[in-house]
């Protein structure tokens, strides 16, 4: 596996590996790599002929209040992951490749970025937008694959590529990879090394409320009284909060207070320590 930071170096080494006529599919990550980010290696290898692995831990995500200096960096350790699991490529600038002095440009998505995550963490998704854009114009994959986990993110992702013609990869073929969970049910998360084991415990609760709330709205019962006994569930299992818990549009994103037609989507951000941890599930909507 070839290690890149710098950019003339990546756009020399892209262009031998799609040498002759061979694809390449991207992996975005900012490192401390589990079992779920695995997973999008091992799918990006069935869709292309190489693949590369983005590591950036993008600062323009990171509110003001947020974890950016805690988050864990584990280069040489997620290193040897990837060229274990047969990976072409890393791609791991420094903060200065990829935001050089005097950047000034960023990316804001209207309509799906504006709820959930996106108002309890203003700024988060522009500088989601942004850097993935970069990402895409540096590597030119044929196919990005991303986790269902952050369904916000790849609902952001999938519109900035459609409003702004990014063929590299086409929408299309911006894959969304379900998301890999722990045996007790729990979304694998780089965040979930900061819980306790008494928080780590507790957390289980979140996925198995969810699907105990999915279970009633298919079964009929009314959503905002659904929703809020998904709430108290938690509150009672130890969160300390729950930033949001809605029912949507599985595209859109556009909240239902009633199953609408086609495909849902649970959403659910909650508190619990000092970590905050997201999931989402699909829920059936109406047919007709």
């Amino acid at each position: 596996m070839q290690t890149i930071t710098r950019l003339e170096m990546l756009r020399i080494s892209v262009a031998l590996l799609r040498q002759p006529g061979k694809t390449l599919a991207l992996v975005p990550t900012m490192g401390a790599l589990h079992d779920g980010h695995l997973t999008l290696v091992r799918e990006a290898q069935s869709r292309a002929d190489h693949v590369c692995v983005s590591i950036f831990v993008n600062p323009a995500q990171f509110g003001p209040n947020e974890d950016l200096d805690a988050y864990p960096r584990q280069l040489e350790a997620d290193s040897a992951l990837l060229s274990a699991a047969g990976v072409d490529l890393l791609w791991a600038p420094p903060v200065e490749v990829m935001y050089p002095a005097g950047f000034a440009t960023s990316i804001s998505v209207a309509g799906v970025a504006e709820n959930y995550c996106g108002a309890d963490r203003p700024g988060h998704f522009d500088g989601v937008a942004t850097v993935v854009c970069k990402l895409f114009n540096q590597v030119r994959p044929d196919v990005a694959c991303f986790g269902e986990k952050d369904w916000q993110q790849l609902a952001v992702i999938r519109r900035m590529a459609r409003d702004l013609d990014l063929t590299f990869p086409e929408p299309d073929r911006i894959a969304g990879i379900a998301t890999v969970r722990e045996p007790d049910g729990l979304a694998m998360s780089s965040r979930n090394r900061y819980l306790s084991p008494q928080d780590r415990a507790a957390a289980a609760t979140l996925p198995r409320a969810m699907q105990e709330a999915i279970a009633r709205i298919e079964a009929g019962q009314e959503v905002p009284a659904t929703l809020a006994a998904l709430e108290d569930e938690l509150l009672g299992a130890g969160f300390t909060s729950v930033d949001y818990a809605e029912l949507a549009d599985a595209g859109s994103l556009q909240r239902w207070d009633e199953p609408g037609r086609g495909a849902g989507r649970l959403l659910v951000a909650a508190r619990i320590g000092g970590t905050r941890l997201i999931d989402n599930m699909a829920v059936r909507g109406n047919k007709a």
